[in-house]
């Protein structure tokens, strides 16, 4: 193949994001196409798609250059407002000393600033982070081009010697004929300078998209990124010249620089290295891989003596059979080399326990495993429930394991700054995600800029089918939906709308924060991985997405918050309360009141069971033990949901109990015959077969992937095996290849099912045993959301558990559980009103529990701060009632929020000292509070000012006055239904 005289260096791809155009692979491909023999990828301030382009180049068999366009401060020259003056500098990985520079420049460009000011870097912080790296001086973009094109030759030479002695044999003047202003007026001096100085000159066209007709759409890109308008004069627009233009326009555009064409190639020469793939590193808590592996035998040794400790009537050969899984587990993971992964889990998970920081009891594979469970990583017993070990480690395929640990939402952030503390701050990060041009919104962003009438795009949009696990591309909605085609052919607007919106869907449009991943290394992340600054965040995020952060030798530690963690803790402490302490983790699993409640599918706010449909399944199915449990938890879902009849029906003995094989009946039994779980189909290789347990999880993973060389050669092996081990014909064993294949496309993680069924047990036994308290603990960590607050208003009463209005003198800020008479009601939060304010409410309930209840409002009044009071949130409070035991007339307290206010400052001006929050020190002499009369309002008026302040209808509802008559007409009972509280 004859390669071009030319290789395009700067490129930028679509991760400088709304500037770039141009995916990974893209770039790899149009190199190839174009002849080039390598490429550059050189975003802003990025190397955000490095190792993706890295995997595209070496599979399109093109040379891939790492590159970085890095903003710097101009020595000794500020903008008019005092901020610097930033230019631009291409930076090239030469080796790997060079890509570690690279990456810690990066990442000074966004780190070691504040975060007010935009990303760069100064010359001084360059100073001994050179080696390696190849610099071009940036075109229209650096200084040097700025400073000649202003005829500041002085300050021109100046910067280049710095550059020089930065960059000494590394350093090319960088020429691009765009026809750019400064470009255009900088050339001369600039080749004169090069030859002056003996700088090689060096051809360039920096490019943000493939073909010359993409110009339009990428225009709008920019508008996008501007919210500006295509039409608009006062904007940066796109150069048409900037696609990726093939040698021939190249050569063409430098006919008179032969030299910098042909120096375009011996930068790549100079620059053959890519963005290395690493095997994972971790901090060691012992010292060496050695040490590891001893420290995780002794612990896992010890935490199982701890927890078989509680199994009482346990025989010595299964104490032996706990303690052989161990020994193996033990043995594999050392052998994988995964000790140390063992011991940070078990350190950090270990640290939260003794915090009082409710953690899990397991999410996903991880649960099967002993060693797991020893470390009290997680808190199911695997051999309990028939886990399987090889579904989370496969000793026949090397994987790093991955824990998902779920914490109490609340606190989860105490524990990642745990790890930052112990490991180091510049050793954790968070990892970046990124936002994509999905088909809705880039129809919105594109019909802006476009400024076609907003009501016409929103009605485009809304015919594209938005399914969130079926989303549709905008190619798929014009082929799919003959109402958008029809436009599409009629309207030339909405052509021309459509045509550049399916250009720019599916790229990068922003850049946002892994909810959970954190990943810590070894040594400074700077090192390893290019790092970048979340404004939202005082953690450092990787520049690498989770794929490819993994692939750069980083281990990914998910952190995840748990709302049920946090309800399960509150309602433990309101129960404290009462005297009363319950420990979650030693309920047995046979309570008959938890099973009573499930059957009558009474589970909202039950973790796993609350949505409508799986009330219904709960009341069918009737689930007697807690294995059902764990089978609908995997069943309710997409595809295997169809197989839930019949395991109701077979549970409950309208039909018989039917095995594919009698050989099955001793794994299937559990689930009345039916493939539920990833764990059977592997166990189903084994028995029929003789699969290892690793074996049979490649075929499991076989079947998943649905590749036909793998799935036939599987099916050999399952068939020989299924005649050699158990006599089974091949006829037959094909059968029984097809069965456990069709089962193998959804089953399910029995680990993960299991760990999530114990919360979900957990949650229904509160609910079926301290029904106040679990109210309570439920909506306080819901009280935003008004629709989820009337659903449990409305289950609550059809439960016959009382709810009180809030009120200032019993209520607290959050929910509560309060005595009424000699029966417990649920206290409705002061903080859930709609616009009250939390923090006010803590305040309030704060003052009345140091200097007492309210007397009056005029009490009130002279303890409050109107500072942090206002009107609205006084008529709030009057509306839902909560100045009802000091002022029983609604109205009056609700008319007479101005006064109340008035009569606050008062007291505040003449208190003679000032006591900090919401409320203030004794005043000598309270001003009376004169409340205005109003007329006393009616029962629908109450109920609107209620529905102001609840978000919801909450004494009453404007359908109950029609409740008898219908019950009459009809024959029935109540028509108000759990959604009668709704807005």
């Amino acid at each position: 193949m004859a390669y071009s005289p030319f290789v395009p260096l700067r490129v930028f791809s679509s991760y400088t994001m709304l500037e770039g155009a141009i995916e990974p692979k893209a770039i790899a491909k149009a190199a190839r196409e174009r002849g080039f023999p390598a490429i550059a990828i050189c975003d802003r301030n990025g190397l955000y798609g490095a190792m993706a382009f890295g995997d595209a180049c070496k599979a399109a068999g093109v040379q891939p250059i790492v590159g970085a366009l890095l903003s710097v401060a101009r020595p000794g020259q500020r903008l008019a407002n005092g901020a610097a003056q930033i230019d631009w500098l291409a930076l090239y990985a030469q080796d790997e000393t060079g890509y570690g520079n690279l990456c810690a420049l990066v990442s000074r460009a966004h780190l070691g600033r504040p975060v007010e000011m935009d990303p760069h870097v100064t010359l001084a912080d360059m100073a001994g982070r050179t080696d390696g790296l190849i610099c071009l001086t940036a075109g229209g973009e650096g200084a040097l081009t700025r400073l000649l094109a202003g005829e500041q030759a002085v300050a021109a030479n100046d910067y280049v010697e710095q550059l020089e002695a930065l960059f000494a044999g590394r350093l090319y003047i960088e020429l691009s004929r765009r026809g750019d202003a400064a470009e255009i007026a900088a050339e001369k001096a600039l080749i004169d300078l090069a030859y002056a100085r003996a700088l090689p000159l060096v051809a360039t066209n920096p490019a943000s998209f493939v073909e010359p007709q993409f110009h339009p759409a990428h225009d709008a890109m920019l508008c996008i990124a501007q919210s500006a308008y295509v039409e608009s004069t006062d904007r940066r627009v796109s150069s048409p010249e900037a696609w990726l233009k093939p040698a021939e326009a190249m050569e063409d555009a430098f006919s008179d620089l032969p030299e910098a064409m042909r120096n375009s190639v011996v930068v790549a020469q100079r620059c053959a290295f890519m963005a290395p793939n690493r095997a994972p590193i971790l901090p060691s808590l012992a010292g060496d891989r050695e040490a590891e592996a001893a420290q995780l035998a002794r612990d896992a040794r010890d935490g199982l003596d701890m927890r078989l400790a509680l199994y009482a009537e346990l025989t010595d050969d299964e104490r032996q059979t706990y303690i052989d899984r161990l020994d193996f587990e033990v043995g594999v993971i050392t052998q994988m080399g995964f000790p140390g992964y063992f011991l940070i889990v078990a350190d950090f998970i270990k640290w939260a326990k003794a915090q009082d920081i409710p953690v899990g009891p397991g999410r996903g594979s991880g649960a099967g495993s002993v060693v797991a469970w020893a470390l009290t990583i997680t808190d199911l017993d695997p051999l309990k429930l028939g886990l399987l070990f090889e579904r989370f480690l496969n000793p026949e395929r090397v994987s790093m394991p991955d824990f998902d640990i779920d914490f109490c939402e609340t606190r989860r952030g105490e524990v990642i700054r745990y790890v930052q503390e112990k490991y180091g701050r510049d050793t954790v990060a968070q990892i970046i995600t990124f936002g994509k041009l999905k088909a809705r919104a880039v129809l919105k962003d594109t019909g802006r800029v476009l400024q076609m009438s907003y009501g016409q795009v929103d009605r485009l949009a809304k015919l594209v089918p938005n399914h969130p696990t079926d989303p549709w591309t905008l190619e798929r909605a014009l082929n799919g939906v003959s109402e958008l085609m029809t436009e599409y052919k009629q309207d030339d607007g909405v052509r021309r709308l459509f045509d550049m919106a399916r250009q720019l869907e599916g790229l990068p449009r922003h850049s946002s924060t892994h909810a959970a991943g954190v990943v810590i290394g070894d040594r400074p992340l700077d090192q390893l991985v290019p790092l970048y600054r979340d404004p939202r965040s005082d953690m450092p995020v990787t520049q690498f997405d989770m794929k490819y952060v993994e692939s750069a030798g980083l281990v990914k530690f998910d952190f995840l918050g748990l709302k049920t963690l946090s309800v399960l803790k509150e309602a433990r402490r309101l129960l404290a309360l009462r005297g009363i302490d319950v420990d979650l983790d030693t309920l047995s699993w046979d309570d008959a009141a938890v099973y009573e409640l499930l059957q009558r599918g009474e589970t909202v706010g039950v973790f796993q069971l609350e949505s409508e449909g799986m009330r219904r399944t709960l009341s069918a199915v009737k689930p007697t033990n807690f294995g059902d449990i764990i089978a609908l938890v995997a069943l309710y879902r997409p595809g295997p949901m169809d197989n839930i009849p019949l395991f109701g029906a077979r549970k409950n003995g309208r039909e018989p109990i039917a095995y594919p094989h009698p050989l099955l009946e001793e794994i299937l039994a559990e689930t009345y015959g039916i493939f539920v779980y990833q764990e059977q189909v592997m166990q189903a290789a084994q028995i029929l077969a003789g699969y290892s347990l690793g074996g049979a999880d490649l075929l499991r993973r076989a079947m998943g992937k649905k590749v036909q060389a793998e799935m036939d050669a599987q099916r050999d092996t399952f068939v020989k095996g299924c005649g050699e081990h158990n006599q089974i014909a091949p006829k037959a064993a094909n059968e029984l290849f097809d069965l456990i294949d069709k089962f193998a496309g959804y089953g399910f993680n029995k680990s993960h099912a299991a760990a999530y069924a114990l919360l979900s047990y957990q949650t229904a036994w509160l609910k079926a045993h301290y029904p106040h308290e679990f109210f309570a603990a439920s909506m306080s960590f819901d009280s935003h959301q008004t629709d989820k607050l009337s659903i449990f208003i409305d289950d609550m009463r059809r439960s016959g558990i009382a709810v009180a209005p809030p009120s200032i003198n019993e209520s607290e800020a959050d929910f509560s559980v309060g005595q009424s008479g000699d029966d417990l009601t649920v206290r409705f939060a002061l903080g859930a009103l709609k616009g009250v304010g939390e923090k006010a409410m803590e305040a309030l309930v704060a003052e009345r529990q140091a200097k007492g209840d309210f007397a009056s409002l005029d009490d009130f009044a002279a303890r409050i701060d109107p500072k942090l009071l206002n009107r609205r949130q006084i008529e709030a409070l009057a509306a839902a009632g909560a100045f009802d035991g000091v002022e029983p007339n609604r109205p009056r307290a609700y008319a007479g929020a101005e006064s109340l206010l008035a009569c606050a400052n008062s007291s505040a001006h003449e208190r003679s000292t000032g006591q900090g929050g919401l409320f203030g020190g004794d005043i000598d002499v309270a001003p009376v509070l004169q409340l205005p009369t109003a007329e006393p309002w009616t029962l629908a008026e109450r109920m609107t000012r209620e529905k102001e302040a609840f978000g919801f209808y909450f004494s009453s509802h404007p359908v109950e006055q029609y409740e008898a008559i219908v019950a009459a007409r009809a024959g029935r009972g109540p028509m108000v239904t759990s959604a009668r509280r709704s807005k």
